[in-house]
């Protein structure tokens, strides 16, 4: 029989991600709709160790659904990681009379929850929050939409000026474990280059395909590069390779940084925030837990975390095809 939900709780945990404080409304709001009591944890896990919350209610959380970051800000725990703070975040859950939760994060925030829910029988719901889009199940995870939209903003400024001096241009992007940004934005800004985590296309392949940029009349030329790329140990050795070797092209770098998790979330991720966050409470209310909710073929499904954590979510090839030839 599944128990009593009365009050819900939720907390953004990881690298925060825009669409976090949509997700953060719709759960605050779903739980009023729904007569249950919602409470906030501030800096993710390490927060609920403290007890350090406030409750949200369908008012507290207005006009917050066009900001990015998260009001309930975000942290990593290695307290968390040990029994020892898990039993203190249980014994907090059960003082403040929390009976379920809401995770807002990736893999390592479903990967806590798992276990803090399978130790202390504590039902527990992951959405996925992060801009890499590496989680499985789910096609989108919340923030992705608009780090793709602000990194395309970047490249088409940065291919301005590439132009305007016959400049080749290195943009590194995050993704230290997955290339999505990457090859996403790579091909939406029409670069020349992409380099991902995923495949090692080799120095040799990248020095030929710039020789051929040369020889087509190229004038300037984009790179675009994932953090987690394995070509070179970054991309500035990686500029400095193609400046010794390829003297003829005026070389420069830009790393894009940490603007990419920060603006105005997208409709798009305000819209699956909402879709997903109260998918999460109703699931809840239904008694399911260890799930995580995520958006297939545009249909809200619920996937174990096990099954979620250990598939892979594999880039699309057709899209480094697709670049290979649309960079001729």
């Amino acid at each position: 029989m599944a128990r009593e939900i009365r009050t819900i709780g939720v907390l953004t945990s990881g690298g925060d991600a825009p669409g976090m404080n949509a997700a953060i409304r719709a759960v605050a709001r779903a739980s009023a709709y729904y007569n249950i009591k919602c409470v906030g944890f501030y800096r993710g896990y390490q927060g609920m160790i403290e007890g350090d919350h406030c409750v949200l209610n369908a008012r507290s959380v207005r006009n917050i659904i066009s900001t990015g970051g998260t009001i309930l800000k975000s942290a990593r725990s290695k307290e968390f990681m040990t029994y020892e703070g898990r039993k203190k975040a249980a014994d907090k859950l059960s003082e403040i009379g929390v009976d379920a939760l809401v995770l807002i994060g990736g893999d390592g925030t479903f990967r806590g929850g798992q276990t803090f829910s399978e130790e202390f029988n504590i039902p527990v719901i992951g959405v996925p929050g992060t801009i890499d889009n590496d989680i499985a199940g789910t096609n989108f995870t919340i923030g992705y939409d608009t780090a793709l939209n602000t990194v395309i903003s970047a490249i088409d400024k940065i291919r301005d000026t590439a132009s305007s001096h016959n400049r080749l241009f290195f943009i590194e992007v995050m993704g230290r474990d997955a290339g999505f940004i990457a090859l996403n934005s790579g091909v939406g800004a029409g670069a020349e280059e992409i380099l991902i985590p995923e495949e090692d296309l080799g120095l040799d392949r990248l020095l030929e395909s710039l020789r051929r940029s040369k020889r087509s009349g190229k004038s300037s030329s984009i790179v675009v590069v994932s953090e987690g790329d394995k070509i070179g140990k970054n991309v500035y050795e990686l500029a400095d390779y193609v400046t010794e070797n390829l003297p003829n092209y005026d070389v420069r770098v830009t790393v894009l940084g940490h603007m990419q998790r920060g603006g105005s979330p997208s409709c798009f991720d305000r819209t699956l925030a909402s879709r997903l966050c109260v998918k999460a409470v109703e699931l809840l209310l239904d008694g399911e837990k260890n799930v995580m909710v995520g958006i297939l073929n545009n249909e809200i499904k619920a996937t174990s975390f096990e099954e979620g954590l250990k598939e892979e979510h594999g880039i699309n090839k057709e899209l480094l095809r697709i670049s290979d030839i649309l960079s001729t």
